[in-house]
């Protein structure tokens, strides 16, 4: 037994003796540390639309969430109202409506824009798209709505797709299978099959419909009624109406939709109100503060003209003015309600009549900016939601209009409608 035991360790002693020998040296395993991952901010931008006038081209400019800089303006044509981004975030088209043409161009690029030609008399008011192969243009003065190949920049619709009286607005499901025209002189909703381009079913709503939202499941449209005051539900799937309306005041102008609790946010200047519903089943449920009154700093009434909400839905920014007209921000929680502060905007200098948006809010897809376009003020404003303070006003490219007073550079543009980038 004695043996055996120092047998093993002549042998253990032979191995460590060999081990020793090889030239080996031991080298502690090296952990990886992963380095903080880049602010995404760096890769968001917004689009903002200034009009220059009623007889020179407009511009869409680019704001970069990082740094709060205009990176760059793309010449689009006369009165820019509406634009729409490609979901692969390769193109913008903007429809400008006194000229019946659509301009396309590339974000990165805006020195190069094509410009697409629709038949007179069209009056270009919106573009919408949730797919990569057209865009759809709702053209309020032929009563038609226009399909482009974004592969050619063409017009493919020859001739274009009827709808009712004075389309005023689109939208089309996030499945790309239906496309949906919001007729405001015809108080209807013409259905369109997105996949062969084709009018279908005209869907009746109330009196007037200004705007409409798609559910992201694709099953609902909602459809604000400026007239009748109401918001109407549309069944996607039989394209009929629910008749399960809610009631938002007449003159209700403008609705969002916050996806990640399933609720509509819906504004109204003519009763000085914002109204919420959760959507997530029918009827859509008033939430327990919809109907607010916003209010200014001291508690007075203010005339709410668009809203954002942030995209994870804890915080609406409302831009509004008060009666005496100076434009502000109010901003409240969207769990109850409450007005957490109000932010003062830049004092309007210039006139900005016939406009659909005096004041226009948009959130920028990480949270951390809230862009509002001042109209009469030529600038675009904006809010660091980290803070809830005022980071800067932008000021618009300059206009074509003469200088205010001799020896002073020209006014800005007006902005008319702010896009969330990527």
């Amino acid at each position: 037994m004695i043996f055996s035991r120092l047998n093993k360790l002549a042998a253990t002693l032979v191995l460590i003796a060999a081990w020793s020998g090889c030239g080996d040296t031991f080298r502690p395993v090296a952990i990886p540390i992963t380095p903080n991952p880049p602010n995404p901010a760096a890769f968001h931008y917004m689009l903002v639309l200034t009009q220059n006038g009623t007889g020179d081209p407009g511009a869409g400019s680019r704001i970069d969430v990082s740094g709060d800089t205009n990176v760059g303006n793309a010449k689009l044509g006369l009165g820019p109202v509406h634009a729409t981004l490609l979901p692969n975030g390769t193109r913008i088209y903007a429809t400008n409506m006194l000229e019946d043409t659509v301009s396309s161009y590339a974000p990165g690029t805006p020195t190069t824009v094509t410009t697409i030609a629709l038949p007179q008399g069209s009056v270009p008011v919106f573009a919408a798209t949730t797919q990569n192969d057209f865009v759809f243009v709702a053209n309020s003065g032929s009563n038609t709505v226009s399909a482009i190949s974004t592969a050619s920049n063409v017009v493919v619709t020859n001739p274009a797709i009827p709808v009712g009286v004075s389309p005023i607005a689109l939208v089309e499901l996030p499945n790309a299978s239906k496309l949906y025209s919001v007729n405001q002189g015809s108080g209807d909703v013409t259905a369109i099959n997105a996949v062969d381009r084709t009018a279908g079913v005209t869907i009746a709503t109330g009196s007037a419909p200004v705007w409409a939202i798609a559910r992201s499941d694709s099953a609902r449209v909602y459809v604000l009624n400026s007239g009748s005051g109401t918001v109407s539900t549309i069944d996607t799937t039989t394209d009929t109406n629910l008749n399960v309306d809610v009631s938002v005041g007449a003159g209700a102008n403008y609705m969002a939709y916050d996806r990640t609790f399933n609720r509509l946010y819906v504004t109204n200047p003519a009763a000085g109100t914002v109204s919420a519903f959760d959507v997530s089943s029918d009827p859509p449920k008033a939430l327990s503060w919809s109907g607010l009154a916003i209010k200014d700093s001291l508690g007075a009434a203010a005339v709410p003209a668009s809203i954002a909400v942030l995209p994870n839905g804890t915080r609406a920014y409302i831009a509004s003015a008060t009666v005496s007209g100076t434009p502000l921000v109010t901003i409240i929680n969207t769990s109850d309600g409450s007005q957490r502060s109000v932010i003062s905007l830049s004092r309007a200098t210039m006139s900005c009549t016939g406009v659909r948006f005096s004041l226009f809010a948009a959130a920028d897809p990480g949270g951390t900016r809230v862009y509002v376009g001042n109209c009469s003020a030529g600038n675009t404003s904006i809010i660091n939601t980290l803070s809830d303070s005022l980071v800067l006003n932008l000021p618009a490219p300059p206009s074509a209009a003469p200088p205010p007073v001799p020896g002073a550079g020209p006014p800005p543009q007006n902005p008319v409608f702010i896009m969330t980038g990527s």
